[in-house]
């Protein structure tokens, strides 16, 4: 089970559960077309995002296998709320999670995503005792590419067509580490 103390603070960034607040924010980026573009869904509208908030807000703790953890990624200096990081406990047996994120881009480029994400691998590694963690991307996605190997994740596969997104075939990247890259990276 995992159910971090809030917020998790780091040098710029509060991570914390989503809340009631956070709609204008959450609205600000689901409903983008760049942000869209990679993910499994449309742009949402104001009513789309306030349902997948009530579902974020439910997402604090991980308790089996299975479970998300959702977090709101917030600026420490301004209170803005800039995207969010995901933890998915894949797997009890073999120790696996995954890791996902989505950023405003009024913010990207700026290294938010992988300065919060660093922090949900954390979370994974020694929180919950994964072994490993996964990045799964849309192939054409190379700026969250940089973010897994700026984190030090391995590229392990490329699925060329392997899924039918919005009508066209796209292929899949996937990343991983292991715990004792994990601890390598971080004794560094």
């Amino acid at each position: 089970m995992l159910r971090p103390a809030y917020p998790i603070e780091t040098e710029r960034l509060a991570l914390r559960p989503f809340c009631a607040d956070d709609l204008e924010g959450l609205y600000a980026y689901q409903s983008l077309p760049e942000v869209a573009r990679f993910l499994y869904w449309e742009p949402r509208n104001m009513e789309e995002s306030r349902a997948f908030l009530k579902q974020k807000m439910m997402a604090s703790t991980v308790e089996k296998e299975g479970d998300w953890l959702v977090l709101a990624v917030v600026r420490r200096q301004t209170g803005d709320l800039i995207g969010e990081v995901n933890l998915q406990w894949r797997s009890r047996e073999h120790r696996q999670g995954e890791i996902g994120y989505i950023f405003n881009p009024a913010y990207h480029g700026k290294g938010f995503a992988t300065e919060a994400a660093e922090v949900v691998l954390r979370l994974g590694f020694e929180g919950l005792g994964l072994h490993r963690v996964v990045g799964r991307l849309d192939g054409r996605n190379t700026a969250s590419a940089r973010v897994l190997e700026r984190l030090g994740f391995r590229r392990e596969a490329h699925l060329v067509q392997n899924e039918l997104v919005k009508g066209e075939w796209t292929d899949e990247i996937i990343y991983a580490m292991l715990r004792h890259e994990w601890e390598a990276r971080s004794a560094s």
